[in-house]
């Protein structure tokens, strides 16, 4: 029996040895890329903390000491750890267990995350709860150095080490993100002296100290003494003294006994302490180490050769927006783009290459990247800031505050509107065109294809005032792209099908499921007249009205919640114009949260898919046909 096989929980790993904690780690490796390969995930984050992950249950005890996992992406080796070995290969799949740390799904899992940047924030909070409730187990958040580019990092070490409470963070240094940290502070925690320069120092130094007469040795016992004070100062511990952290490192994260040594002996502190851990994102997996981006969150592959199954031609909507705006910053000087440490998540990697000055990666800072497009706005340049809907989020009182109230004109590429899929339901975008909806002066409008996508761009980029496009995950529908991009007008939707029967008014990639409804309606003798609304703000009410008094049973589709979305924005606008002889079906995701699970799949369970649409305007109609 394998030595995983024998671990259904911490304390099955304590009983290994540290001698056969390697092998282990081993098999771990294995496994982890076995099951990604397969059905997806986080892979290259994962693999880089194998032996951290190890060490720390190994050394504390779990779930009575808390240890938080920022984002999720690194936990693979923690589930595995933690009782959930047998399930494993449901990872990510509708059903089965999250691609991230879930509350609901295990004790062993201290917080729910998702989104970057919490964990400390978490840590602090648990360990201010354990204080009052006068309990002695240890908090442990664990945190990447990408996640560590977001202010809210400092935010939770500001009052960690402002209350000195019993809290330990682990940094896990590998450089990366999502993609390569930018920003002063990645370059200030890589400013560390590699061992062997480190130890070539200490032999020059000591030995020059030696040899002065008389007074030599006394003052090479007081450099050893200081020499902690060195390390101190020519690596990032004294940014975290200044938060009042004991701060240790940083130490190799791939060696287990040293990992389990200092463990063992900063979990008897009881104050603020930061390990600094250096890891290989990708580690054991040579594609993976090579090609650590792409590995992030990688789809199925073949393990020998790293490669993905061979996709579809047709583009996705990421790639025909990142190739538009290549195209338009040749013509538009004052065109630049913002995006938060996603270059190749959105699709900006060409126009990064081919107009370095106007490409800026703000880190995993998406509050400071919408101020500072309002800052570049305010100054005549016409900033696009990319980011995924889900992560927007973050930024709402940027978005109110600093470009909606002077009418800035930012451009919001809202890629991964939607349903996202296995990711669940930290990262489903579901939420944008009701967040976004009630700000004065925004316009939000969703493309039906790609070739509507990019007219957009050019409506966004000549539109003077915050404007927002959000569009899907995955491939387009294979439309053309028009060598001449003209905008669209904004405010007006286009009719795409007449009927007098039904009346469907859709918008984004949910025009698409209403024509084929159109078309499995049509067999069974029902006219349905379509609509491509385009706008959510400001919607086209002349044509919604006056198709309204014709055709008095209507549907909303939309790929959004329900609260606050497109549908609910037609009944106000039916309701303000008077019109009140009605039946209208909206077609959207309830007041729930939506799990992991396939795209299409997730589609058809909330009844958003073009069989829905066909069965609700059988029901509008009844008996009649």
């Amino acid at each position: 029996m394998s030595f995983l096989e024998k671990i259904n929980s911490p304390a099955d790993l304590k009983r290994l040895s540290p001698s056969e904690l390697p092998m282990l780690a081993a098999e771990i490796r294995k496994f982890i890329v076995e099951v990604v390969s397969k059905n997806g995930g986080h892979l290259a984050p994962s693999l880089g903390t194998v032996e951290l992950s190890i060490a720390l249950h190994y050394v504390f005890n779990s779930p009575e000491d808390k240890i938080i996992w920022d984002v999720g992406h690194q936990a693979y080796t923690h589930k595995l750890l933690t009782g959930r070995r047998d399930r494993f290969d449901t990872l990510r799949r509708h059903g089965g267990i999250s691609g991230f740390t879930r509350m609901s799904e295990s004790p062993y899992d201290a917080f729910t995350v998702g989104h970057s940047s919490t964990s400390i924030s978490a840590g602090v909070g648990i360990a201010c709860a354990r204080c009052l409730k006068k309990e002695k187990s240890k908090v442990i958040a664990v945190i990447g150095d990408g996640s560590m580019t977001a202010g809210l990092a400092y935010e939770g070490l500001n009052q960690a080490g402002d209350r000195g409470k019993d809290l330990i963070v682990i940094l896990n240094d590998n450089d990366m993100s999502i993609s390569p940290n930018v920003g002063a502070l990645s370059s200030f925690l890589s400013r560390t002296f590699s061992a062997k320069k480190m130890q070539s120092l200490r032999k020059e130094i000591g030995d020059f100290l030696k040899s002065l007469p008389k007074i030599g040795d006394d003052i090479y016992q007081l450099a050893k003494r200081s020499e902690e004070s060195f390390m101190t100062f020519v690596t990032p511990g004294m940014l975290f003294e200044a938060f009042n952290f004991e701060y240790f490192g940083p130490i190799n994260g791939h060696r287990l006994s040293h990992l389990i040594n200092i463990l063992n002996n900063i979990k008897e502190l009881r104050e603020p302490v930061l390990l600094h851990v250096t890891t290989k994102k990708g580690k054991g997996y040579l594609p993976a180490e090579r090609n650590p981006v792409h590995f992030h969150g990688v789809g199925c592959f073949n393990i020998e050769t790293g490669e993905c199954p061979d996709s579809s031609t047709v583009p996705t909507y990421t790639k025909v927006f990142g190739e538009a705006m290549v195209r338009l910053a040749e013509e538009n000087k004052k065109l630049v783009a913002i995006t938060a440490a996603m270059p190749e998540g959105t699709g900006l990697t060409n126009f990064a290459e081919t107009y370095p000055d106007r490409f800026f990666d703000v880190g995993i800072a998406e509050q400071h990247g919408v101020t500072f497009a309002a800052g570049m706005a305010a100054e005549g340049f016409r900033p696009v800031v990319a980011i995924y809907s889900t992560f927007l989020q973050r930024a709402y009182d940027q978005i109110l505050h600093d470009v909606c109230i002077e009418r800035l004109p930012v451009v919001f590429a809202l890629d991964r509107g939607g349903i996202v899929g296995e990711d669940g339901p930290t990262h489903q975008g579901l939420f944008d065109l009701s967040y976004l909806r009630s700000l004065p002066n925004m316009v939000i409008m969703a493309p039906k294809d790609e070739n509507e996508l990019c007219k957009m761009l050019v409506t966004a980029l000549g539109h003077d005032g915050p404007i927002a496009f959000r569009y899907p995950r995955g491939i387009g529908t294979g439309v053309d792209i028009e060598e001449n991009i003209v905008p669209v007008p904004v405010g007006k939707g286009e009719i795409l099908r007449h009927g007098d029967d039904i009346l469907i008014l859709a918008v984004g990639s949910s025009v698409n499921d209403a024509l084929d409804a159109h078309s499995q309606l049509t067999e069974q003798g029902i006219s349905a007249t379509v609509v491509n609304s385009r706008f959510v703000k400001p919607l086209d009410s002349e044509l919604i009205c006056s198709l309204a008094r014709k055709i008095p049973r209507m549907i909303t589709v939309e790929e959004n919640v329900r609260d606050g979305g497109f549908g609910s924005a037609v009944l106000e606008c039916l309701c303000d114009q008077g019109v009140t002889n009605f039946q209208l079906e909206r077609i959207g995701i309830p007041d729930t949260f939506v799990e992991h699970g396939p795209q299409k799949f997730l589609r058809s369970k909330y009844g958003i898919d073009a069989p829905a649409i066909a069965d609700a305007a059988r029901k509008l109609l009844g008996s009649e046909k």
